[in-house]
């Protein structure tokens, strides 16, 4: 033999090409449908929604690891003074920042990839089990918030008292250290709060969110807000109890919320100096609040007059204050509807016709805002100017919402007048339906839902708001997040369907504590980021923010779920994909 012809390989038979031809196309064809299957649309709003396939236990689950999977490294866990590690609100970073307009407890996160944490953020020594709802709001375990300070600060005043292992929540306030029930009927002596009108309320400086707590018994939803400062872990309190509550401030940035969104706005001794800078904080509560809401608040210099009736000096100081807000009232159009100690109450007028032309006149008037996007929020800086309302009157064409519940499955105005490009009421109620039955599924496959386990609840990707419209008949509350970024824009349908949320950007921490979200739902939102920063960084935050035990329920392409799960691995995460592209994380413990 030729020794050049010894490694030249023997043609393949013929009947060999005829048996494997098949079988390649075969394998190429089942591939591909596959894929097609677990891919999510790219559309976000389908005219016709898809039927869900009933899912069934994915092969790929038990595909070998990839080469990232097979390494034996996984993410150490993070030093144990980490343990209620605030990314964008860390104290030992805020000190570098200007106390001026109290900017440095706005949020001030991590500049590069070297300044993130790359570990797990480990659970507090002793930690248990939240109590479940509704015991929550009344209870929580001590060891899950270590924190005895606000205890003995406000103890006269009932926020919250230390019993053996256990927080109790007695009900009290800076303004109702007798309880929040007498408080709360004093306004409801003059607002319809049973009426459905009212049901998205924004409390700044929240304390514990015993106001916020209360109103629920009305079906009214309240977003608590606090900055972390002295008293501890307010906010970090108000979730450990199942109450909507995040981190927050007014300082330099707007809200984080659109324009029109909350139906009422409470203050009750927020220690916001409200006539500061010609009344700009005010005019921000002004651009949140929708037209004909209400603003009603509490302490200095209100409550102050009453109790120092006798003291002359100080009466006349507190009359200045007093005068000083009331300005700013004036400018705004706003009308005091009622006096009733402890509380004051102005209305926001439902258009500007009536007073534009004397605001005009008037020396003092600040202008009405150019911005032709008022629903702009994230890192915007306020403006001393007012968030002007539609040129309606009371007679012709005036925009009303609808009480609770109706309105949350009926299309917002926004959608109807064609302000939220690309929806319309047709893929709205779409997209409503769709939902639906996916929660049906969620509920009847991966029961989640029945076990009452879970209570706070955030969805990454809200949308329109449609998989918390769906979750409305079960204990929980949605925590509506809407990337700041995304076109369309549409957080203001979700603030009008009668629930809560807020702009984010998922390449920086969420301004909430560790341990305070008990599921998190992602429907595409790992796609939107691939391009703009480490995915890695999206799954520690939400390792941060999910308690332990709790469920990460994850909607994306194949191809994002790969490489997904693959982190996941190194995180101890025990998740599993199903075949329409779900991952269900069902313990989040870390071992």
């Amino acid at each position: 033999m030729n020794p050049s012809q010894q490694n030249v390989p023997k043609p393949c038979p013929k009947h060999l090409i005829f048996f494997f031809t098949p079988v390649l196309f075969f394998s190429i064809y089942y591939i591909l449908t596959t894929i097609k299957t677990i891919t999510i649309s790219s559309s976000q709003y389908p005219h016709h929604p898809p039927q869900l396939q009933e899912p069934s236990m994915s092969h790929y689950s038990s595909l070998p690891e990839s080469s990232e999977n097979q390494s034996s490294t996984y993410f150490p866990l993070c030093p144990k003074n980490f343990t209620n590690y605030l990314p964008c609100h860390d104290p030992s970073t805020a000190r570098k920042y200007s106390i001026e307009r109290h900017y440095r407890r706005e949020r001030h996160c991590p500049d590069s990839a070297h300044e993130k944490l790359r570990c797990l953020v480990p659970k507090p020594s002793g930690y248990k089990t939240p109590f479940p709802w509704p015991i929550s709001r009344s209870y929580a375990w001590f060891k899950n918030v270590p924190f005895k300070k606000l205890a003995e600060f406000k103890k006269t005043q009932n926020w919250i008292r230390l019993e053996g292992e256990r927080f109790a929540f007695p009900g009290g306030g800076t303004s109702f250290p007798s309880g929040v029930k007498d408080y709360v009927d004093v306004i409801l002596d003059v607002l319809p709060l049973t009426s459905g009108s009212i049901r998205t309320v924004l409390d700044v400086g929240c304390g514990v969110a015993s106001f916020g707590a209360f109103l629920l018994n009305y079906n009214i939803l309240t977003m608590s807000v606090a900055p972390r400062d002295i008293h501890e872990a307010q906010v970090q309190f108000a979730l450990e109890r199942g109450l909507p509550a995040m981190l927050g401030v007014l300082s330099t940035y707007k809200l984080p919320y659109p324009s029109r969104s909350f139906d009422m706005v409470h203050c009750s001794r927020c220690l916001v100096n409200w006539t500061a800078y010609d009344g700009l904080y005010l005019m921000e509560v002004d651009r949140v609040l929708r037209p004909d809401g209400y603003w009603v608040f509490s302490g200095p210099p209100v409550t102050s007059m009453v109790k120092s009736k006798n003291q002359k000096s100080v009466i006349k100081d507190l009359q200045k204050q007093m005068e000083k807000l009331n300005d700013v009232f004036i400018r705004l159009c706003w009308e005091k509807i009622a006096e009733r100690y402890p509380v004051v109450i102005w209305r926001k007028p439902s258009n500007h016709l009536q007073c534009r032309q004397r605001l005009k006149e008037a020396l003092t008037f600040p202008g009405f805002c150019s911005s032709s996007d008022p629903d702009a929020a994230w890192y915007r800086e306020m403006a001393p100017c007012i968030t002007p309302l539609l040129d309606v009157n009371d007679t012709h064409n005036k925009t009303v919402l609808r009480n609770w519940p109706e309105r949350l499955n009926n299309a917002p105005q926004r959608i109807k007048t064609g302000s939220i490009h690309g929806v319309n009421v047709s893929s709205f109620k779409a997209d409503t339906i769709l939902w639906q039955r996916t929660v049906v599924y969620y509920d009847t496959k991966l029961k989640f839902l029945r076990n009452g386990k879970y209570r706070n609840v955030m969805d990454m990707n809200a949308g329109l708001g449609s998989f918390a419209a769906a979750l409305i008949k079960y204990p929980m509350w949605v925590m509506n997040v809407v990337p700041f970024d995304l076109k369309p824009n549409t957080l203001g349908v979700v603030f009008d369907r009668g629930l809560i949320g807020t702009y984010m950007n998922w390449c920086e921490a969420f301004s909430t504590y560790p341990r305070t979200y008990d599921l998190i739902h992602a429907n595409g939102a790992f796609s939107l980021y691939l391009d703009k920063c480490d995915i890695v960084d999206i799954l520690l935050e939400m390792q941060r923010i999910l308690r332990p035990e709790g469920a990460v329920i994850i909607k994306d392409r194949f191809d994002v779920l790969i490489k997904v799960k693959a982190i996941t691995n190194q995180m101890r995460w025990n998740g599993t994909i199903y075949d329409h592209g779900t991952i269900l994380i069902v313990d989040n413990s870390v071992k």
